[in-house]
């Protein structure tokens, strides 16, 4: 990132303009912003799952980077989450030092998005001036950088919904506050691969439209993934129904419709939102696999076919992990590893839809 920064200013050999108008230092910027973001979703499934989400009480969006330092100042944070239903009802008796745990875990969490946004915005601004942006990529940075923002309200909007009446936060909100996370990761993807990526002629056919529609519905069904995935973690549905492939000896659950009305089981259902999880898992991998086959019948351009192939493999692997983690009864590792492979999963999807739009481009050229 300092590289990137101090080339926007002094015009290095890293900063230079490519023919097609893209810069390495800017790649290289939006490739560094994107992996903080994939930090940050990490981070997040951290304080999550060691129920640090609710150890900070207030939203302070300056003096919040501030942490406690004297122990009059714990002290005082700790009788703030003393008055939240969380310690009465789950942690009564916690000691400060098990407080000071969970309060580290949110407030790096709060903290590195408030580093992500300097991360963006200063250097946004030095590339800006120096000229060294190509048309229409400011506003799209812009654009992210907006939803970051928004992100942070929607953050605390989640937060709050566990101080009052709750002993933790709405899963609706969680979804919410996941699947933006995931957007903007997969934006920043995007837009780092566009700036980086330099096509030479296509080396085969571009994709048909068939394929290009199927590897956007392989993006819109790993989004799903993610706000299905939040409403289980928002429920801790992963710590019922621990066997696979079948959910306690039924492939549906008996339980599956335990609301009224009924359609509100589809998200208050602890049965509901892991079988749908599972289910969406399934068809997911199924047209991976299908695409897939669909790719390699044709003599399609190589960056399409390798990334097809990267593609299926992550799908099956984030499958494997998410299985461990189930049958494991979610342990922070494997929590965390299926987090962050979600997350992987989305960027090779995009990666992939990138090398499509890209060849096709090309090939009409």
């Amino acid at each position: 990132m300092r590289q990137a920064f101090s080339a926007a200013a002094s015009g290095t050999a890293l900063d230079r303009i490519e023919p097609a108008g893209r810069s390495l230092a800017v790649a290289l910027w939006l490739w560094a912003i994107a992996g903080l973001v994939f930090a940050m979703i990490v981070v997040g499934g951290a304080t999550r799952l060691t129920d640090s989400g609710l150890s900070i009480t207030e939203w302070q969006p300056l003096l919040g980077a501030i942490p406690p330092w004297s122990q009059a100042d714990w002290l005082i944070a700790f009788e703030k989450y003393k008055q939240i239903p969380e310690y009465s009802l789950v942690n009564a008796g916690m000691t400060l030092d098990a407080f000071k745990a969970i309060y580290w875990w949110e407030w790096a969490h709060r903290f590195l998005g408030r580093v992500i946004g300097l991360a963006v915005a200063l250097p946004l601004i030095a590339f800006w001036m120096a000229g060294r942006l190509r048309p229409g990529l400011a506003p799209k940075v812009l654009g992210v950088l907006a939803l970051g923002g928004m992100q942070g309200v929607i953050g605390w909007y989640m937060v709050s919904s566990g101080l009052s009446e709750r002993v933790d936060v709405s899963q609706y909100r969680l979804a919410l506050h996941l699947t933006t996370a995931f957007i903007i990761f997969g934006s920043l993807v995007w837009l780092a691969r566009d700036e980086s990526a330099h096509f030479s002629p296509v080396s085969g056919e571009a994709a048909s439209r068939a394929v290009s529609t199927s590897a956007s519905v392989i993006v819109a069904l790993v989004l799903m993934q993610v706000v299905l995935g939040a409403f289980v973690a928002g429920l801790k549905a992963g710590l019922v129904y621990n066997t696979w492939p079948d959910m306690n000896g039924a492939f549906v659950p008996a339980d599956y419709w335990t609301t009224t009305p009924a359609f509100l089981s589809l998200f208050e259902s602890h049965a509901a939102v892991q079988f749908n999880h599972r289910i969406t898992a399934y068809l997911l991998g199924g047209v991976a696999l299908v695409h897939v086959l669909a790719i390699v019948r044709r003599p399609l351009d190589h960056r399409i076919r390798w990334s097809a192939f990267a593609l299926l493999g992550a799908v099956a692997i984030q499958m494997v992990i998410g299985i461990a983690t189930l049958l494991a009864q979610v342990p922070i590792a494997l929590g965390l590893l299926h987090q962050g492979g979600g997350a992987l999963v989305l960027a090779v999807a995009v990666w992939h839809v990138h090398a499509i739009v890209k060849a096709g481009v090309v090939a009409r050229r």
